[in-house]
């Protein structure tokens, strides 16, 4: 598919909607105008960062700019690029190859976000659990520390220093509240399970406490 052969569907979608239509006028890949009302509508094979750029100037022209590409694709990145396109203002709208059936996925509006609260606790969590800044300047030399990293080498080192515990005890000490439930889990393959309620720590886990318990 062409970027021009994008343009008569396109056209034919707005003049079902009153609108006199126009190609490669100025800047603008498309403008379509009825009376007073302004449309633009720039064309592209697929999104990407110069078609929001193109899009956003064309809002100093008029409230109504869409971005146009073909239908198909990966649906996670589509819904995510009609995420951006909203957030900026902008319309977007795609073209079936096969018969050229348009369909407009977003409108151009003002956009406000509504907030996250359970995103926003989970951030704040994670801060808190996080201690100190590991990660100061990227990641560190074995990848991202996590509060979770973190409290497993806490779980880690204890053991290193005591042997097999039961959880309660590793708990206690480390003052870790979900210690039993990070060895139980074993997501990193540090921890085994000797007998009930009591574990021990893995060649895996001596080398990650060697390659993060400095961190």
């Amino acid at each position: 598919m062409r970027e021009a052969d994008l343009y008569p569907p396109i056209k034919a979608h707005l003049q079902r909607q009153g609108y006199d239509v126009k190609g490669e006028v100025g800047a603008a890949d498309v403008v379509a105008r009825r009376g007073d009302d302004l449309v633009v509508v720039e064309l592209k094979l697929g999104f990407s960062l110069a078609l929001f750029h193109q899009g956003i100037e064309r809002l100093l022209v008029t409230d109504h700019v869409y971005v146009a590409v073909p239908a198909g694709g990966r649906a996670k990145a589509l819904k995510a690029n009609v995420k951006l396109a909203r957030r900026v203002g902008l319309g977007v709208m795609t073209v079936r190859e096969r018969d050229g059936f348009v369909e407009v996925l977003a409108d151009p509006a003002p956009y406000t976000p509504r907030k996250s609260k359970k995103k926003h606790t989970r951030l704040v969590r994670a801060f808190d659990r996080l201690k100190g800044d590991p990660n100061s300047g990227g990641a560190t030399r074995h990848g991202i520390v996590t509060g979770y990293r973190q409290d497993a080498v806490r779980c880690a080192r204890f053991l290193a220093i005591h042997g097999p515990s039961k959880g309660a005890k590793v708990k206690e000490w480390t003052e870790v509240p979900q210690a039993t439930r990070i060895m139980a889990d074993d997501h990193y393959g540090w921890f085994e399970r000797v007998e009930r309620g009591v574990y021990g720590l893995t060649k895996a886990g001596q080398k990650g406490l060697a390659d993060f318990g400095d961190d």
